[in-house]
C-alpha cells in the first residue's frame, strides 16, 4: 500500500509564488491518481498561539530588517515543527516532502521514527541565505547569511532524498555541500496541469512579465529594452504583472523614459498565468533562477520566450525552437533580438509551437509528477544510513 505523502511548508496554502504553485500543482495530481497528500503549514498549529508571534514580526522589522528575517525564519519553522510533531507522533510511515531547508530540518526534529523518510525539494536559488540577501533584507556574508547557510550544509546531508528542479542547482549545491553526493538524488523540473491553448482573444500587449516587482526579477533592464525598441523605431508594448517593493521607481522611470503608452503596471493578479494568452510572447531577465516557473506557464500555452540564459532557464528551453536567449548587459542587442523574432510571423508560429511541444513532454503534471510521486515511493523504503536514527534537537 502506498505511504501518505505530507507536504511541509512555511508558507502559506495560498499565494502566487513558484513555490506555493509548486506544492498545489503537486497535490492536485496526487488527488487526481487516488493518493494522499496531505500540506502540512505553520498554520496548522494553533492560531492563538501563531498570529501573535507572526504579527509582532512588522514591529521587530522597525528596529532590524535582519532581525525580522531572524524572526519569519525561527518562528515559521518552530511552528511547523509543533504541526508535524501531532501529525507524526503515531509513528505512521510517510513521506515529508520538505519545500525548504528549514522544513526539512523541522521535519528531522519531528519524526519519531525512520519509517517516516524526509525528502526535500531545492527550489531556492543557489541558497536562501542569497535570497534575503538579494532583497536587501540581510547583510550578504554577514552573521545571519552565514547561519542561514550553516542550516542549509547541515540538514541536507541528513536527508533521505533531495530532489533538484534544474541540474544547475544540483551543481551548484553539490559545490557547496559535497557531502550530499551521499544522498539519493532526482533530477525533477517543475511541473504544470495543461491548461489548453487559449481561446483566441484580442491581444493586449505583444509582451508580458509575471513576477514580484523587486531587484532580482530585473524589470528595469525589462524596460531598457522596451526603450531601446522605440529608439530603433520597432515599438512594442509591454504587460508587467505583479507588486513589490521596486514599484514607485518603475513607474517613475517609466514616466522619465516617456514610456506610458508602450509599459502597463497591472499589478497583483489572481491566476496571473491566464494573462500570458492575451500577449503574443513572455520576456524573462531575471538575474538568477533555479528554474522560472513562468516560463513554463507561457509555454504551455504556446507562446514563445525570451529570457536571459541565468541558473536553470537554458534547461527550462533547451533549443533555441522555442524562445531566445537575451544578453543581460546589452538592452539595445536584446531589443534587437526580440523586434526581428516577433517581425518574423514564421518563427512566432514554429516557437510557440515548439513551446507547446515541449511542456507536453517534459513540463506537464502527468509526466514530471509522476517522476516525483515514482522518487518519494522508491524513498518510502529506503532511509539514509547516514543520516542516523533520530533528530532529538
Amino acid at each position: 500500500m502506498s505511504q501518505p505523502i505530507l507536504i511541509a511548508t512555511l508558507m502559506r496554502p495560498e499565494g502566487d509564488t513558484g513555490v506555493q504553485t509548486h506544492f498545489r500543482t503537486f497535490m492536485a495530481y496526487l488527488h487526481k491518481i487516488g493518493r494522499q497528500g496531505d500540506l502540512i503549514t505553520p498554520y496548522n498549529a494553533p492560531l492563538w498561539q501563531v498570529y501573535p508571534a507572526f504579527g509582532l514580526r512588522k514591529l521587530v522589522n522597525m528596529f532590524s530588517r535582519e532581525l525580522g528575517v531572524w524572526w519569519y525564519r525561527y518562528w515559521h519553522a518552530y511552528f511547523l515543527k509543533q504541526a508535524l510533531k501531532h501529525r507524526l507522533q503515531t509513528d505512521a510511515a510517510c513521506v515529508v516532502y520538505a519545500q525548504c531547508p528549514l522544513s526539512a530540518q523541522a521535519a528531522l526534529r519531528a519524526r519519531v521514527s525512520t519509517k517516516q523518510r524526509v525528502v526535500m525539494v531545492a527550489h531556492f536559488n543557489i541558497s536562501q541565505a542569497d535570497e534575503w540577501a538579494g532583497k536587501g533584507l540581510i547583510q550578504n556574508g554577514g552573521r545571519l547569511y552565514c547561519a542561514i547557510q550553516d542550516v542549509e550544509a547541515d540538514v541536507l546531508p541528513r536527508l533521505d532524498g533531495l530532489v533538484f528542479v534544474s541540474d544547475f542547482m544540483r551543481r551548484e549545491l553539490v559545490g557547496r555541500i559535497p557531502a550530499i553526493t551521499k544522498v539519493a538524488a532526482e533530477l525533477v523540473p517543475n511541473f504544470l496541469p495543461d491548461p489548453g491553448m487559449p481561446v483566441v482573444q484580442t491581444v493586449a500587449a505583444d509582451l508580458i512579465n509575471i513576477g514580484t516587482l523587486e531587484a532580482r526579477k530585473n524589470q528595469h533592464y525589462l524596460l531598457d529594452i522596451v526603450a531601446a525598441l522605440h529608439v530603433l523605431g520597432r515599438p512594442l508594448t509591454l504587460t508587467l504583472v505583479g507588486d513589490g517593493p521596486d514599484r514607485r521607481a518603475l513607474e517613475d522611470k517609466v514616466r522619465d523614459l516617456r514610456l506610458s503608452k508602450q509599459v502597463r503596471f497591472a499589478g497583483y493578479v489572481s491566476n496571473a498565468a491566464e494573462q500570458i494568452g492575451l500577449h503574443r510572447a513572455y520576456i524573462h531577465v531575471a538575474t538568477m533562477e533555479s528554474f522560472g516557473i513562468t516560463l513554463i506557464e507561457a509555454m504551455a500555452r504556446g507562446r514563445p520566450v525570451f529570457a536571459a540564459p541565468v541558473g536553470g532557464i537554458p534547461e527550462v528551453l533547451g533549443d533555441s525552437a522555442s524562445g531566445l536567449a537575451l544578453p543581460l548587459n546589452d538592452a539595445k542587442s536584446a531589443a534587437r533580438i526580440v523586434a526581428d523574432a516577433m517581425a518574423n510571423a514564421d518563427w512566432m508560429a514554429a516557437a510557440g509551437l515548439a513551446a507547446r511541444e515541449r511542456f507536453l513532454g517534459e513540463y506537464v503534471s502527468d509526466v514530471a509528477a509522476r517522476r516525483l510521486t515514482q522518487f518519494l515511493d522508491k524513498k518510502s523504503g529506503k532511509c539514509n544510513e547516514g543520516a542516523g536514527a533520530i533528530d532529538s534537537a
